[in-house]
This record gives structure tokens, C-alpha cells and sequence, in this order.
């Protein structure tokens, strides 16, 4: 998962229209309803919306645009007044297809760690999270809180999401980036390069993709081996012969695909080689001539 921090704005419309693909108007509504494009929100949206909660994608611009125009005098530490802060979270080219509840967890996770959503908190900032292109989910808010003060958010932004993109994507088995390694202008990143446990070859993101495909219990296609093992002891439990013909396909079909994990995990041990052996340590000189030499 790759995320951006844009540039920060007086109004949403922008943010919105960039998110969209297309201009805000008073004619296409968005809906938070579970399918729909606003895939998550503040605590205290339903204070504001209807029942259907459909608004237009300028009505939403307008809203998340309110907390600056009923706290004119609010600005940051700074006196930069632009409230409004824009997030992108990508996936990896690779990944999965996620559903709604997955997107929504992404959108309240990445609200969290920004500042912009404390937990509990009902004076929090108005925020949405909007799922309108493919494989994007783009987190608006209003940095100005409902109490009228500066939510600033952590100091290291863009860092504090790549980590928690990082972790987004090990909870969801979620490809991982490149982008999510620690900031070379970080100085408690440790140094640029690491000892690993393997020699890096062109092969190895192949391998990593054919493993969390193959992974018994957590991967793509565990997945769909568990839920068809689940259809066809349902099935078994049905009377009549061809439901009992139905439960044997479907026990024989899990079990080809248990199959094709365990074939997929032998072609990625073959992409990925075996662990290096690290090399010996030199021996060191005693402690007094360490001394002497310095």
C-alpha cells in the first residue's frame, strides 16, 4: 500500500474533484450506505445527513469546508488557516480486490493514526473516507475540530502512515511496498542497508507473491478452500443423492486446491533461495589493545 500526503486547502472541492476523476456537482450523490462511494466517516456524520445519507459530491465539499467558516479565527501553530488535509492510500498493483468493510477499516485506520480521529472523542475533526477510483482510498478532513480548536496532526505524518500502511497491509495479507521501509531521513532508521536472512535475487517479490497466495491457513486461496469445504458440509447435511454427489465434488475440489497451495509453496521455494549462511566473525583483539589503538 503506497500513501501521499497532498498539499493542504482552504476548500474540499479540489481534493474531492481530484478524488472523483471528475468535477463536484450538485447533481451526483454519494452515499454512505455499505457499496457506496463514502466508505467511512466521522462519529457525529448522522447528526448531519438523512436517512438515506445521499448527498452531492458538493454538498460533501461544502461540509467538510463548514468547521473553517464557523471558526474564522482558527488557524495552526503556524497561522496557516488551510484546514482541509488530503490522504491517498494505493494499492500495490498486485493485491486483491478488498470489499467495503475492508476499505471502511482502512479509512478509520488511517483517520486514527493522522490525528484527525481519536477514539471516543465527540469533538473530533469531520472527516470522510471515499472510495472512487479502483484500488485508491482518499481520506478528507477538516483539521479545525468540532471545539473549535487546531487538530495538528503527528509531526511525522508521512512516516506515521507508511507504518501504518505497513501494518494495514500485514492485517489484510496485502502485498507490501516498497515505500513502506523507514525514511532515509530518519534517524532512527537504522542504517540504509540490513542484514538478511536471504540473498536477494530478481525472483524473490515473485516467491513473496506465490507464498501469501499459497499460505495454509491465511492465503488468497485457503480462503476459498475453506469456504467450499463450508458449502459442502452444508450440502452434506441436505437429503437426497444429488446434494450427497454435490458434498463429494466440492470435498474432492478442496481438496485439489489444497492441492495447488502446496504446489505453489514448492515452485516459490525454488524462486527463493535458501537462507545464506552468515559469515564468520572475525576475531577481535583484547580490550587493551582496542585501548592503545584509539
Amino acid at each position: 500500500m503506497i500513501i501521499a500526503v497532498h498539499s493542504r486547502d482552504v476548500t474540499a472541492d479540489e481534493a474531492l474533484t481530484e478524488v472523483l476523476g471528475r468535477e463536484i456537482s450538485m447533481e451526483e450523490g454519494l452515499t454512505t450506505e455499505p457499496g457506496g462511494t463514502v466508505v467511512a466517516h466521522w462519529n457525529r456524520l448522522d447528526h448531519y445527513t438523512d436517512d438515506n445519507r445521499i448527498w452531492e459530491s458538493a454538498s460533501w465539499a461544502d461540509h467538510l469546508a463548514d468547521p473553517s467558516l464557523e471558526h474564522p479565527l482558527v488557524s495552526g501553530p503556524d497561522g496557516d488557516r488551510r484546514a482541509i488535509l488530503h490522504i491517498t492510500a494505493r494499492l500495490h498493483p498486485l493485491d486483491r480486490e478488498l470489499n467495503h468493510a475492508e476499505w471502511s477499516e482502512i479509512g478509520h485506520r488511517i483517520a486514527r493514526v493522522a490525528g484527525v480521529a481519536p477514539p471516543g472523542d465527540d469533538a473530533a475533526c469531520r472527516w470522510i473516507a471515499v472510495q472512487g477510483q479502483p484500488g485508491r482510498l482518499d481520506v478528507i478532513a477538516n483539521l479545525i475540530r468540532a471545539d473549535g480548536t487546531w487538530s495538528a496532526p503527528p509531526r511525522r505524518l508521512l512516516q506515521t502512515l507508511v507504518t501504518e500502511a505497513r501494518n494495514i497491509a500485514a492485517d489484510l495479507l496485502l502485498h507490501p511496498s516498497p515505500q513502506q521501509g523507514a525514511s532515509p531521513q530518519d534517524p532512527s532508521a537504522g542504517p540504509a542497508v540490513t542484514a538478511s536472512p536471504r540473498v536477494p535475487t530478481a525472483t524473490s517479490p515473485l516467491a513473496g507473491i506465490l507464498r501469501q497466495l499459497a499460505a495454509e491457513q491465511s492465503g488468497s486461496i485457503a480462503a476459498v478452500r475453506q469456504l467450499v469445504e463450508e458449502v459442502g458440509r452444508q450440502a452434506a447435511a441436505l437429503p437426497g443423492d444429488q446434494t450427497d454427489a454435490a458434498a463429494r465434488d466440492l470435498f474432492w475440489a478442496a481438496r485439489r486446491l489444497y492441492g495447488l497451495q502446496e504446489q505453489l509453496g514448492e515452485i516459490a521455494s525454488r524462486l527463493q533461495p535458501p537462507a545464506a549462511l552468515a559469515p564468520a566473525r572475525p576475531v577481535q583483539a583484547p580490550a587493551a589493545s582496542r585501548v592503545s589503538a584509539r
